[in-house]
């Protein structure tokens, strides 16, 4: 498949972002990059600076919406991408209305319930919708622990052991990988279909 073939396909597929964070951002961009047509993305938070040392984010931005922030850094890359930027804050409700018409969704949260809570509702609600998810990236080190796990239509993209603390912090390399891994999965995916 030639570039202009890829880039055609994509152009067609809408693909929902549950986070812009470290994975949520970094994601998007590389799904922009590579031609996907509609990008929704969805988060309640601002940047700050602790954002910066992973998140695809810049100094001028410090105190910002993150999903305002990143339609700009999106359109800077590709502007033909259609960026939906949502400022809330995710829930089981709100992922059914918000995500309803996604080719596929990607799951880029910080925290361990959030990840649970949005399984179970794609799950339940949208069965036969693929779900990309990230698990297992803080610190540093341990490529060969990072790898993609498939469960039926549910992707795990991480070493799904390592969790962020004090002394284990999210850092931009394995943020990195992991969300290039996200990204690569739902092309994977949007381009065989």
């Amino acid at each position: 498949m030639t570039f202009d073939e890829i880039r055609a396909k994509l152009k067609t597929k809408t693909v929902g972002i549950a986070g812009a964070g470290g994975l949520g951002s970094n994601c998007a961009v590389a799904l922009a990059r590579s031609g996907v047509g509609k990008l929704i993305v969805a988060d309640f938070d601002v940047i700050d600076l602790s954002n910066l040392n992973r998140q695809y984010y810049f100094y001028h931005q410090l105190g910002r919406k993150k999903v305002l922030a990143l339609q700009e850094n999106v359109k800077m890359v590709n502007p033909e991408v259609v960026f939906v930027p949502l400022s809330l804050k995710l829930d089981s409700v709100s992922i059914k209305k918000v995500f309803a018409n996604c080719d596929i969704i990607v799951e880029a949260f910080d925290r361990n319930d959030m990840k649970q809570m949005i399984i179970e509702t794609v799950q339940e609600f949208f069965p036969d919708k693929p779900l990309v998810i990230g698990s297992g990236m803080a610190g540093f080190g341990g490529n060969n622990l990072i790898r993609t796990e498939q469960h039926g239509i549910l992707y795990i993209c991480g070493d799904q052991q390592s969790e962020v603390s004090d002394v284990l912090p999210p850092l931009a390399p394995r943020v990195g990988v992991v969300s290039m891994m996200q990204a690569n999965q739902v092309l994977e995916i949007l381009l065989k279909s």
